[in-house]
């Protein structure tokens, strides 16, 4: 289960001294002990990715409003961690190619909320791991 690996990873960057690393690894099992006792019992492997997501989020908002390099070296350093528990999100190309069979639908829509609806059903539907900023270059370069 990832809750096992996350403290695995936890228990090596302890020993090795990687204090970021632990940190926010400690961040993320706190977060997940967390949403465990708002569901009442242990969460699945999905439920997990969505906590790690939200943590993501909000380091990618900590680190746009960061002043200084100091700060912004560390919260990077808390972001490639936090991205590599999670799986590999499709890159805007591959976004693209995923997004061929409903161009025309995308590129006929009023407006881009419409086509992001469009593109998100159509993503979702294949399983696929995005991100929504992503999926936004990808129908802008389809859109012309």
């Amino acid at each position: 289960m990832l809750v096992d690996d996350i403290k695995k990873r936890m228990f090596a960057a302890m020993k090795a001294g990687k204090t970021v690393e632990k940190e926010i690894l400690r961040v993320c099992l706190g977060e997940i002990t967390t949403a465990e006792g708002r569901a009442e019992g242990p969460l699945s492997d999905d439920d997990v990715q969505g906590v790690l997501r939200k943590l993501v989020k909000s380091n990618r908002e900590a680190l746009s409003a960061a002043e200084t390099p100091e700060a912004r070296a560390e919260l990077q350093e808390e972001l490639d961690v936090l991205q590599s528990l999670l799986p590999r999100a499709l890159g805007v190309d591959e976004i693209v190619a995923a997004l061929e069979p409903v161009a025309a639908a995308l590129r006929a829509a009023p407006g881009p909320g419409p086509a992001m609806g469009i593109a998100m059903k159509h993503l979702k539907s294949t399983g696929a791991e995005i991100e929504s900023q992503d999926v936004s270059a990808a129908i802008a370069r389809i859109r012309g």
